[in-house]
């Protein structure tokens, strides 16, 4: 039993080894000087997001760049608290931006794929830039897409994001395991394997949008409005599709407030899993399952005495070992302060991520008041 732990976290320890290697290989880009000149449309899908509109709408306001050079059009999927209301009043008193408020049209399974394509068909231009209602863009968010597409040929361009984590060991958890997919992401850009992204964070064209037909064969799943529309293009010409590591181009978002909405969350990212059309990704996500599986299984064995502890101190430790490369390397990029609660949270993840993958296959979730299956 010991022996095939310890192969499954070898092929674990390998797999992380390379992710490592192509971090390194995806170069810190600096924004340039260059002269804004591209027109963006940025698009927000949003449900009941009243106490996160504020920060968001007040990020777009202190943006560096000229107002004549983008707009903001809004979804509403049928909220229910007053989300419509203050962003009708923040376009009243902030008439110099260009605002559209859109009503979604449901034409599937997926809220947000429905959001973002209603709004495709109004936006003139061609690039297109998604968040979320509950985030914060930085300044030169714009400025340093605006740059970087002057000086690459480029159609799709992938962004990072982060927690505006507080103190609590719940925030601190989500900024860990949101880091290790970070990390996995960059990595395996450098790779020239980019299978995962956040559409927080996540920028387009809309010619490409219509060469890939959208969404059209994931709509049947709710979640997956950013890595399907991705793992497309990658399929289809991965040079123009790249991974933008600036520390200029940032998104902040809010961790989950309680632990249920946390296991929602990912459950709904890990069910989106097994339609990846990225060979890559199906096999990273069996490896990172079972890696962690065998840790649970690992502890278990200990309990009942079949496994000496000490054994599995020393696979916990290699496993930990690597992690914390990747996890340090991301975190340094993303920012200065040091990682908090590491060992516990590295303890608890296993249970954790065993969780996730086992309730995204047998159970449902809820998210925004609905239930999804």
């Amino acid at each position: 039993m010991i022996l095939f732990l310890g192969l499954i976290l070898f092929v674990y320890v390998i797999t992380i080894s390379h992710l490592i290697y192509g971090f390194d290989q995806i170069p810190t880009y600096i924004k340039s000087d260059d002269k804004p000149e591209t027109y963006f449309a940025i698009v927000v899908p949003f449900r009941n997001e009243s106490a996160n509109l504020h920060s968001l709408l007040e990020s777009f306001k202190n943006l560096n760049y000229p107002k004549t050079l983008f707009e903001i059009i809004f979804v509403d999927d049928f909220s229910e608290d007053d989300s419509v209301k203050k962003i009708f009043k923040w376009r009243m008193e902030n008439g110099i931006f260009h605002t559209t408020l859109l009503e979604n049209l449901r034409i599937s399974n997926s809220p947000k794929k429905d959001a973002i394509s209603r709004a495709i068909p109004i936006i003139k231009n061609e690039w297109i830039v998604t968040t979320d209602a509950d985030c914060i863009v930085p300044e030169n968010w714009l400025l340093t897409l605006n740059n970087y597409i002057q000086n690459h040929d480029v159609s799709m361009i992938v962004g990072s994001v982060s927690y505006d984590c507080k103190k609590s060991f719940l925030h601190h958890f989500q900024q860990l395991d949101l880091m290790s997919l970070q990390g996995t992401t960059i990595g395996s850009f450098g790779l020239g394997l980019g299978f995962m992204c956040n559409g927080a964070n996540f920028c387009y064209t809309k010619s490409l949008f219509k060469e890939l037909n959208g969404f059209t064969g994931n709509n049947t799943l709710a979640s997956g409005d950013d890595v399907f529309l991705l793992q497309k293009a990658m399929e289809k010409d991965s040079k123009i599709v790249h991974y933008l590591k600036s520390k200029s181009n940032i998104v902040s978002t809010k961790p989950m407030k309680d632990w249920k909405s946390l296991l929602f969350q990912r459950v709904r990212w890990a069910s989106k899993t097994g339609a990846y059309e990225s060979v890559f990704g199906k096999d990273l996500a069996v490896i990172v399952f079972m890696g962690n599986l065998s840790l649970v299984f690992g502890f278990l064995f200990c309990v009942f005495e079949q496994v000496d502890w000490q054994i599995f101190g020393i696979l916990f430790l290699i496993k930990f070992n690597f992690d914390f490369i990747l996890l340090k390397k991301t975190n340094s990029f993303f920012t200065k302060k040091r990682m908090n609660y590491l060992i516990l949270s590295s303890v608890l993840y296993p249970f954790f991520c065993v969780g996730v993958a086992l309730f995204s296959l047998l159970g449902s979730y809820e998210w925004k008041g609905r239930k999804f299956n």
